[in-house]
């Protein structure tokens, strides 16, 4: 890439998180261009490319990447292939927007921190949209002024239409509640040590064998906590709150605050239904934002770190579903290169 020549972006995964970034770079955003997608699925992957001049279709990842004009890698295939993403573009050094999560597993996760270290550079920002929404930077702004004093307490709620035929009770922790651990770091900018969850009855609503509802309660090396109820069968719409209670105030975020109707003697307004709908902004403006940084030769955002520790402490959640009880996470020492 040179000078004003937009950023030609290589697209992995071509399934709905990777078909939605393919439309948002080609029609929103300014100074980028998908220049080669990959699937594994070559027909999906043509299907997607369709109409984007001088993009280029692949089954292979890696060849994906050193097609002509790539200067960068978005990672939105299946998570288990992300660390063979990965270290193909380190091979390359090329910067890496790669979906959450960085990888399923704390081990495969270490590796590529390991390897991105090995670097001697940061390559990588993880995509946890939600430090991107217009309403979680305000939260997160107003705890840094310290005005409302030394934050207490995080409560989050977290709960969905339905859930895919596929899940399973550990993916309420791996696939949605990882959201939150990671706006827990953000907001509060500590680490997790350990975690506890809890499971009522299942809801009638939740499919056989599916623990949801759940109740996770996460703790910090601040002296913290931030609980998070997960319900991915609420049946009625998408939601996504979080609460800070703090020791001179709260501040809360998610509540909704759309149109309101007066008629007929109801009032009342809409749900979102999905995830897509409810953070639409906050991924355009993550989107934006890695363009813009990396056009300028730099990293930002959430890190391979984060991705990692995210991972860390899923598997800590993991255990303490199924073994019950409070599990300590274990963590790598940090390394320099993420501050």
């Amino acid at each position: 890439m040179h000078g004003s020549e937009p950023l030609g972006i290589a697209v992995i995964g071509t399934g709905r998180m990777g078909a939605d970034h393919v439309r948002r770079i080609d029609r929103g955003i300014s100074g980028a261009r998908v220049a080669a997608v990959a699937d594994t699925d070559a027909e999906r992957a043509k299907a997607v490319a369709a109409g984007i001049d001088g993009c280029t279709v692949h089954t292979d990842p890696a060849a994906a990447m050193a097609a002509a004009g790539v200067d960068a890698v978005l990672i939105a295939s299946p998570g288990p292939a992300h660390e063979a993403a990965l270290l193909a573009a380190f091979e390359l050094d090329l910067p890496v927007l790669c979906e959450k999560p960085l990888t399923p597993d704390a081990a495969s996760a270490l590796r590529v921190v390991e390897a991105e270290q090995a670097l001697g550079h940061r390559r990588v920002q993880v995509g946890f949209m939600r430090r991107y929404d217009a309403e979680y930077v305000r939260l997160k702004a107003l705890l840094e002024t310290g005005q409302l004093g030394r934050p207490l307490m995080l409560h989050n709620r977290h709960r969905n239409v339905a859930s895919s035929p596929f899940f399973t009770s550990s993916m309420l922790i791996t696939d949605s509640v990882s959201h939150e651990v990671d706006v827990t770091r953000w907001l509060l900018g500590q680490e997790i040590t350990a975690v506890t969850v809890h499971a009522p009855g299942s809801s009638s609503g939740a499919p056989d064998g599916l623990r949801d509802p759940q109740f996770v309660v996460l703790e910090t090396d601040g002296g913290a906590l931030s609980d998070v109820e997960i319900f991915v069968n609420c049946g009625f719409g998408y939601q996504v709150q979080a609460e800070a209670v703090c020791e001179r105030g709260t501040a809360r975020v998610g509540d909704d605050h759309h149109l309101v109707t007066h008629t007929a003697g109801r009032w009342g307004g809409t749900i979102t239904q999905d995830w897509t709908e409810r953070f639409a902004q906050a991924y355009d403006d993550e989107l934006r934002a890695w363009v813009d940084t990396t056009r300028r030769g730099e990293v930002g955002g959430p890190s391979a770190w984060d991705g990692y520790a995210a991972a860390a402490v899923c598997e800590a959640g993991v255990r303490a579903l199924e073994e019950g009880g409070r599990v300590e996470v274990e963590l790598a020492e940090k390394p320099a290169l993420y501050g």
